[in-house]
């Protein structure tokens, strides 16, 4: 079974076009899921055949889990959100370090794991994920502490249960860390969700941009990742056309079958 694909409410929302019923346009491409969707709009996708992929567990990206006197109350707001997830649906929350805080990076990941590891078992018998992502701290989000690949990874490991996982962004990691098809092999088993926008300037998944989105998708492909991939960017224009591009780019019956290297 191949990955399926699925999109960011947010930041198609922010397009300077406006559509009259995006979850519409979304479903007839195609599409089978979408991120972030505010809760009014849950039915409408429902009704189109829409997923629910991913919606936050708390309230803050800055507030999170490396802060122990956060922890209470991160737990309490995740716990609500759980309810909600199992209830409706839901295949992911999304959970957040926080700005980096006393700790350092060591301790943070500690810090982290001793909250997540009970809420892990809790969502494990909800059946639902949690997916701590990895954020840039170059342009977008300085002084996240969750920054690498490598420190989301140890605070999943240090968890230990399969019901938290890496919500691996490429934007975001290209900008870290690059030398993505190579982290992402590494790290496959830790990863529950992708996200892509171009780099820079998080937009289409176009010319005008770095990351060879065609390689990653096979990449992914051969390597049997069945989960969601998540388009997660802001369009210049028409985000129907935008949507439609980044669909085909990573759908198998539309991209190229790589070339057969030449006889010597």
């Amino acid at each position: 079974m191949s990955y399926r694909q699925s999109f960011a409410w947010w930041s198609f929302a922010e397009a300077p076009v406006r559509v009259p019923d995006l979850l519409a346009e979304a479903a007839a491409i195609g599409y089978q899921g979408v991120d972030f969707l505010p809760e009014e709009l849950w039915s409408r996708a429902k009704d189109l055949g829409l997923e629910l992929v991913v919606v936050d567990g708390h309230a803050s990206i800055d507030i999170g889990f490396n802060d122990p006197s956060q922890h209470a109350d991160l737990t309490e707001q995740v716990r609500r959100a759980l309810d909600t997830a199992h209830r409706e649906g839901v295949h992911h929350l999304s959970v957040m370090s926080g700005v980096t805080a006393a700790a350092g990076d060591e301790e943070a990941v500690e810090i982290c794991a001793e909250a997540l590891a009970p809420l892990a078992a809790e969502a494990e018998q909800a059946g639902v994920g949690l997916l701590l992502e990895p954020l840039n701290t170059k342009i977008d989000h300085p002084g996240h502490q969750c920054r690498t690949t490598a420190w989301g990874a140890a605070v999943v490991d240090r968890v230990g249960s399969p019901a938290l996982r890496i919500l691996y962004d490429a934007y975001h990691m290209q900008i870290m860390e690059g030398d993505l098809l190579r982290t992402i092999a590494a790290h496959l088993d830790r990863i529950g969700h992708f996200h892509t926008a171009g780099v820079p300037g998080r937009q289409e998944l176009d010319h005008r941009q770095e990351i060879n989105w065609a390689a990653l998708a096979l990449s992914l492909r051969e390597q049997g990742y069945s989960g969601f991939i998540g388009h997660e960017f802001i369009p210049r224009a028409d985000p129907v056309a935008a949507l439609r591009q980044a669909y085909d780019l990573f759908d198998p019956a539309v991209a190229p079958a790589p070339a057969s290297p030449s006889a010597p």
